[in-house]
């Protein structure tokens, strides 16, 4: 198998022939098609918890990257599978497991990690997907029940998981409220929701009056819109659902019931209703650039720098 690794923070990733890895009893492996970036993958090449908990519970050997993928089903472990060989799937890998990540022109991870891909469905779509459309969907009918006369204010909206949740949020029926940069006003307003625009001052003062929220979907971190001034959004019963974490969101999130974390663990339970709802056109999914498997450090620095419209995809 090709993979792209880095052995620390400092050395770029790089392409790499590894041993393809052995199935167990209840494994697939999946020919990989495309692969969506996210932040979480360079998160994970750092010191930080993420990096922490990789090396605790991960997979030993190379760092290797990345949770979004889509493919083809190449091979079924000895158990058996639903999944039958050569069925289009979407999925994410989960390092708990002891699985790669998704940086690779092959994966094996088990069959409750991938839905089945309608024909229709192609997969550079599918792939952005998994982290980006689970993470919101979480909090949008996990952590809240969002329907009809519900308000959803995002923060960060012009990226993949803003996007997708600004999407999600007006299938479920309910209003939709995106803070972003000038630049991304029209995307913003194309999926039905109200911009705010960060540029013209206060984007928090400025998305009050579309409140009180019932969520604050807060997908850039702390550092830019403080937690206290997120929390005096929400209404009686609302939350701030942080898609980002740092460490000093450890104390409110462990003493406010206001304050929650989303991990966008990526399952096939979660992933159908978003296959179907990409199937049906409620989802279009804004890719930015595709980057060849051999250029993923390009696309890190690309992530890196903020200016994501969307989605970056890696074609192995």
């Amino acid at each position: 198998m090709i993979v792209a690794t880095s052995g620390s923070a400092d050395e770029p990733l790089a392409l790499r022939e590894l041993p393809s890895r052995p199935l167990k009893a209840g494994d697939v492996r999946i020919r990989v098609r495309a692969i969506g970036v996210n932040p979480v993958d360079w998160k994970m090449r750092s010191g930080g918890p993420l990096r922490f908990a990789h090396r605790f519970v991960g997979p030993s050997g190379p760092l290797v990257v990345g949770v979004d993928f889509a493919g083809e089903v190449s091979e079924v472990g000895s158990a058996g599978s639903d999944l039958a060989i050569g069925a289009r799937v979407v999925g994410g890998t989960n390092f708990s497991r002891k699985q790669l990540g998704s940086y690779a022109d092959e994966v094996v991870v088990r069959p409750d990690q991938c839905a089945l891909l309608p024909d229709a469905v192609d997969f550079e779509q599918a792939a952005c997907l998994p982290v980006a459309a689970v993470t919101p969907w979480i909090s949008l009918t996990e952590h809240t029940k969002i329907g009809p006369g519900s308000r959803v204010l995002v923060l960060g909206a012009s990226g993949g998981v803003g996007l997708m949740a600004l999407a999600l949020t007006k299938k479920l029926g309910a209003v939709a409220v995106g803070v972003c940069s000038g630049r991304n006003v029209a995307t913003v307003q194309a999926l039905g929701a109200t911009a705010v625009d960060y540029t013209m001052g206060d984007a928090l003062e400025a998305a009050r009056q579309h409140g009180p929220f019932d969520l604050v979907m807060h997908a850039v971190g702390s550092d830019l819109y403080p937690l206290a001034g997120c929390r005096s959004l929400c209404a009686p019963k609302g939350i701030v659902d942080l898609a980002v974490v740092r460490l000093a969101d450890i104390f409110s999130i462990l003493f406010s019931r206001k304050i929650r974390t989303v991990l966008g663990e990526v399952t096939r339970a979660r992933l159908e209703p978003l296959v179907d709802a990409l199937a049906k056109g409620e989802l279009q999914p804004i890719i930015q650039e595709r980057i060849p498997l051999a250029e993923a450090e390009r696309a890190h620095t690309l992530s890196k720098a903020g200016k994501v419209v969307g989605k970056l995809l890696l074609i192995p």
